[in-house]
């Protein structure tokens, strides 16, 4: 299976944004990609709520996700849109940071809620509080597809072995971890971490990324990490995407998933234990 991992430098205008999304989805397709995944927030990275509100929609309205199914359904592939900032209507006016799977016929495969919120005190000058501006979800995805079983989860979800070892005990081959990802934290982790969860769960990891200084007209400045990765089931890193905006092509084989299990089947060794106490 061929693999297209995007990695944007999304600004805080989700229509701006979108047709740079579209010419490398495209583009990816031409050099034969049958799955392409773009990063967390894909549609728009910003840290002012009022700006959201004003320039976010519903699911049912949204641009980017509708222009999306058109374009997957167009060229025929499996598309994973890592996440859009999406109105909810809930009470308290959060957001939701959703992914979507979109199938070859443009329709939705899968969608998940990011479940576990970046609220964080990095150091004296970076902390973030996603719960602030999005609600968290509740629910761990799995999708059945003709490529294989794809596990969802979002960025700050890989810090939760758990989830991922879930996913891959439900039958997940293939986990996807789209990121906008911290400069600090990822110099330190986003490798270890990525490379850790391949490891654990004998999927293959891929993990598509925003990257570099965002054009962000109001608000908190942002930076994001980049190196937009893909992770072999035995923890091998396939391909590393950089620092800057572009698509990394991989070709991935499903038959690695069950040789690392069969090689380490710790997925089959749990056993029940108690304590610690309190």
């Amino acid at each position: 299976m061929r693999v297209a991992l995007v990695q944007l430098n999304s600004s805080d205008m989700p229509l701006e944004n979108l047709p740079v999304i579209e010419a490398f989805i495209r583009d990816a397709a031409v050099q034969g990609a049958e799955f392409v995944l773009t990063p967390e927030v894909s549609n728009i990275i910003s840290t002012s709520r009022k700006h959201q509100n004003e320039v976010l929609a519903f699911e049912a309205d949204d641009p980017t996700l509708a222009r999306l199914r058109i374009v997957a359904a167009e060229l025929g592939i499996w598309l994973l849109i890592g996440s859009l900032a999406l109105k909810t209507g809930d009470a308290d006016g959060r957001f939701a940071n959703r992914s979507f799977l979109i199938a070859p016929d443009g329709a939705i495969a899968a969608r998940y809620d990011k479940i576990h919120m970046f609220d964080v005190d990095i150091d004296a000058v970076e902390s973030w509080r996603e719960s602030d501006g999005y609600r968290p979800g509740d629910q761990a995805v799995l999708a059945d597809t003709k490529l294989g079983k794809i596990g969802l989860t979002i960025c700050y979800d890989l810090r939760f072995p758990h989830l991922h070892r879930d996913l891959a005990k439900a039958g997940a081959e293939i986990i996807t971890e789209p990121a906008a990802f911290s400069p600090v934290s990822g110099v330190a982790h986003w490798h270890v971490l990525l490379r850790a969860r391949a490891i654990e769960t004998g999927c293959f990891i891929l993990a598509p990324a925003q990257c570099g200084t965002h054009d962000i007209s109001v608000g908190k400045s942002r930076s994001t990490y980049g190196h937009s990765i893909a992770v072999a089931p035995w923890g091998e890193v396939l391909a590393d995407g950089g620092t800057e905006p572009g698509i990394t092509i991989v070709d991935i084989d499903l038959a690695e998933v069950a040789r690392a299990r069969a090689r380490i089947p710790s997925l089959r060794h749990d056993r029940p234990y108690t304590g610690p106490a309190a």
